[in-house]
């Protein structure tokens, strides 16, 4: 599991409309870099609904937030459909993204990812790892609380500087 001050690993996922994404294409912004279990379960279910309530907020932030398990691409694109979910959903289906990241669990064919989130700093940088399976919720909440400290410590240095 990677640690705050960690390097985030430059991942390469599929998001759910099919196009890739590289984790250092969004260098300079904030990204919430989330992990779930599996699609359509009551805890990640309440996870999702909790960062799409406060997407706004996050983007408002300038945060990017992105949700990855590793379910196949259709599960995931029909979760999104049937949530509303406004930020990018990505599918791990074969956990090498999970695997940079620490959080791949189970053997042979039944593998799933951990609920994990990253919240990763302008610079590419972890400065927050929120672990924890049961309290989805707190996920959102702490992840957040993470974004504005990182927002308000690029607001303050840039005033600093003039």
């Amino acid at each position: 599991m990677l640690s705050v001050g960690d390097p985030a690993p430059d991942i390469e996922i599929r998001l759910i409309d099919g196009s890739t994404l590289r984790l250092s294409q969004l260098r300079g912004r904030i990204v919430v870099l989330y992990f779930y279990p599996k699609a359509f379960t009551p805890g990640c279910t309440r996870e999702a609904i909790g960062f799409n309530g406060l997407y706004e907020e996050f983007k408002k932030l300038g945060a990017e937030v992105i949700g990855v398990s590793m379910d196949p691409p259709g599960r995931n694109r029909r979760f999104a459909q049937n949530y509303g979910v406004r930020f990018r959903l990505a599918s791990d289906v074969e956990g090498e993204a999970c695997k940079s990241f620490g959080v791949l669990k189970g053997l042979g064919p039944i593998r799933f990812a951990d609920r994990a989130t990253f919240v990763i700093d302008r610079e590419g940088r972890i400065a927050k790892v929120i672990r924890g399976f049961m309290n989805a919720e707190k996920h959102v909440v702490e992840a957040l609380e993470e974004v504005k400290k990182l927002a308000q410590d690029d607001s303050s240095s840039k005033t600093a500087s003039s």
